[in-house]
């Protein structure tokens, strides 16, 4: 939503909450017996109005939208969001109420109370009359926020499926890559005359991969052991391109357990490693690392890339650009993403804050 749309709301509350401040100082003036000083009368009633209307209902409000809702209503905390919201009504109400006290001590204001003959029954009112005050302002609050809320979250599906969907086009031209198939299909094709089972067992992966992509990769989120199935298979295939046992390193670390991610996060990084590491012959020429802690899922992925090779590695890899808009949408201020190229190699270190 629009800063000044936002800005619009909050305006518009406290306009309505003014008029009708003064509608109820203009009916406290036209009740009012006696003549009197009509300018001391008319400054005590703005003084206890500030003190016994603004002051619980601004502290509350703000309160309310600042603090209440994004600790503890937005996380569905709904015994502890009643709970704290009477609380800071509560202590709203007991500060305005002792300036009032103050004002009254002080001379500002007259006590209505003449004699204090219910003092403590009057302060009592006085209190929960303010309290009652804090939360219904508060409550607006909430649901002005639970508004802007709800509205940009629907605005951000919108984005994300928009987004979602240009990834799945950039992703499935570069993964349906002829040459790529026709490679990895040649080389099946090859291995068939020496180990036909083997051959199988790579054609299969093949399937899988290709079923993965066009039908897994649909939904928001996919179990981690899924993700990284995909890749182990798609690092199996490329392997077989080249006689090098020890051409790339693939490890991971820690429990997967029963975590979700987004689908296609890591392989797009991956990809650009073999797509860009021409000399095979290399020991570990990737190095493909998954680290897994309680609340963190790291991808720690390098490669080498020859200097002198016309095709090299790029800053901004296959889609990266994209990448990094979907990560924006999927992950907002829950990713780290850092891009290194040093010389020869090439690193990405991508952090997901996974709760």
């Amino acid at each position: 939503m629009k800063k000044y749309f936002v800005v619009l709301l909050h305006v518009g509350f406290w306009v309505c909450y003014f008029i009708l401040i003064v509608i109820i100082l203009s009916v406290y003036y036209r009740s009012s017996q006696g003549v009197g000083n009509q300018q001391a009368r008319i400054l005590n009633a703005l003084i206890s109005l500030l003190l016994f209307a603004f002051i619980p209902s601004v502290t509350s409000y703000f309160s309310y939208y600042f603090i209440l809702f994004p600790k503890y209503l937005q996380h569905k905390r709904i015994s502890l969001s009643i709970v704290h919201g009477i609380l800071i009504s509560a202590i709203a109400a007991l500060t305005g109420y002792i300036l009032i006290r103050y004002a009254i001590e002080s001379g500002y204001i007259v006590d209505m109370d003449e004699g204090g003959k219910h003092g403590r029954s009057t302060a009592v009112r006085s209190i929960l009359v303010m309290t009652f005050i804090g939360l219904i302002c508060g409550t607006v609050a909430l649901v002005i926020k639970g508004f802007i809320t709800w509205f940009n979250e629907i605005k951000l599906k919108e984005a994300l499926k928009v987004k979602n969907h240009e990834m799945e086009m950039a992703l499935i031209k570069s993964k349906l890559d002829p040459h790529l198939l026709f490679n990895t299909i040649n080389n099946i094709d090859a291995l068939i005359i020496k180990d036909a089972v083997e051959a199988s067992n790579y054609l299969n992966k093949l399937s899988d991969i290709m079923r993965f992509m066009l039908y897994e990769t649909m939904a928001e989120k996919i179990l981690l052991s899924q993700e990284i199935e995909y890749i182990e298979k798609y690092i199996a295939l490329q392997k077989i391109r080249t006689a090098n046992l020890n051409y790339v390193h693939f490890a991971v670390t820690g429990a997967i357990g029963n975590r979700f991610i987004a689908p296609m996060v890591f392989i797009p990084f991956i990809e650009n490693a073999f797509k860009h590491t021409t000399n095979k012959k290399l020991e570990n020429a990737i190095i493909v690392n998954i680290l897994i802690a309680d609340k963190t899922i790291q991808l720690v992925c390098e490669n080498k890339f020859d200097l002198r090779s016309s095709v090299q590695q790029p800053n901004s890899g296959l889609g990266n650009d994209l990448i990094q808009k979907r990560l924006k949408l999927i992950y907002p201020g829950k990713h780290i993403l850092e891009v290194h190229k040093n010389n020869s190699l090439y690193s990405v270190n991508l952090t997901i804050i996974n709760e």
